[in-house]
């Protein structure tokens, strides 16, 4: 597959310039050696070893029954990114919000659904939906069983403005 002939470039891992090192990162006091960390997961629980449950925010009625989960992300890491795991149980929600950072989630438990900007989108396992800056977002379980996704952000990013007032 080439590019003359009207076909697609097939994508490559090759970027093809100079590519920054992870040995050329500054190390985070946190974990100055770059050691891996591995969080297993228990299937039975559904909870990862050495990973603490955390509260979704303060409560303050824009939200309903969200846990997180933070896998990766403000434990010494040098990512540019965190990835974190919520749960939302049945009949729970995420707050309406909007910020500037964008967002990459992934469905891994259950089904739920994403409302970006006016229109909802039903997410199931292993689909990922792209939430871009600056739009109206919210995830919501209407189902029987838990809603569990992957959220992945930048990990310097803007705090939300909650729109639990305003309408999509």
């Amino acid at each position: 597959m080439g590019s003359s002939g009207g076909e697609a470039t097939a994508p490559s891992c090759d970027w093809g310039g100079a590519v920054e090192t992870s040995a050329k990162r500054k190390r985070s006091k946190n974990n100055p050696s770059g050691r891996t960390r591995l969080h297993r997961f228990d299937r039975k629980s559904h909870k990862w070893s050495g990973v603490q449950k955390e509260a979704y925010k303060k409560p303050d009625g824009s939200w309903a029954d969200v846990v997180r989960h933070t896998l990766i992300g403000g434990k010494g890491e040098n990512t540019d990114f965190h990835m974190r795991y919520f749960e939302v149980a049945p009949g729970g929600m995420t707050s309406l919000e909007s910020h500037q950072h964008e967002h990459v989630v992934v469905c891994i438990r259950g089904e739920g659904f994403c409302i970006v900007r006016k229109k909802e989108y039903a997410l199931g396992f292993m689909d990922v939906i792209y939430i871009p800056p600056g739009a109206p977002h919210q995830l919501r379980n209407k189902g029987k069983k838990p809603f569990g996704f992957f959220c992945i952000v930048d990990a310097e990013r803007d705090r939300p403005v909650l729109l639990k007032d305003k309408k999509l």
